[in-house]
């Protein structure tokens, strides 16, 4: 099983040190969005199956509204025009939290997940709101969500 490891990453030194260290995969999220070019030098680097970009999103009218620094402040982005954004970058995966759903354990949130699994072509691990093991099987479903 692959090992991701995320969370306080600022540059492709943090990503050499982590992929080093044992990490086969390397998890950003504030840096990608404050420094987009970290996922092209560290996809061309060390190969886009150890780049994973996180996307935390909260729906905002008819878009779901992309979240740096853990879920704590709002960008400008629109989560599938990142998630496209970001593949085009070079990441390998996608790591989408939807923040509505989060903690809530009432299902993933399907609308999002389908609307950015189905805009790339890099798998999309759905995150946030599982509550039973019909969620499950749910977003494999309904959605283009990752399966492995």
């Amino acid at each position: 099983m692959p090992f991701t490891v995320g969370g306080g990453i600022r540059g492709i030194e943090d990503v050499r040190e982590l992929l080093n260290a044992g990490a086969d995969k390397v998890s950003i999220n504030t840096s990608a969005i404050e420094n987009p070019s970290l996922i092209t030098k560290s996809s061309r680097r060390f190969g886009a199956q150890c780049i994973v970009v996180a996307i935390d999103a909260k729906r905002e009218g008819k878009i779901w509204r992309v979240y740096s620094h853990g879920g704590r402040y709002a960008t400008r982005l629109d989560a599938v025009s990142w998630a496209k954004a970001a593949q085009k970058l070079g990441a390998g995966e996608i790591l989408l939290t939807s923040m509505d759903a989060d903690g809530t354990q009432e299902g993933f949130d399907l609308e999002l997940t389908k609307k950015v699994s189905s805009a790339v072509s890099i798998p999309v691990i759905a995150s946030g709101g599982a509550g039973k093991l019909g969620d499950f099987v749910d977003v494999f479903k309904k959605t283009q969500a990752a399966r492995h």
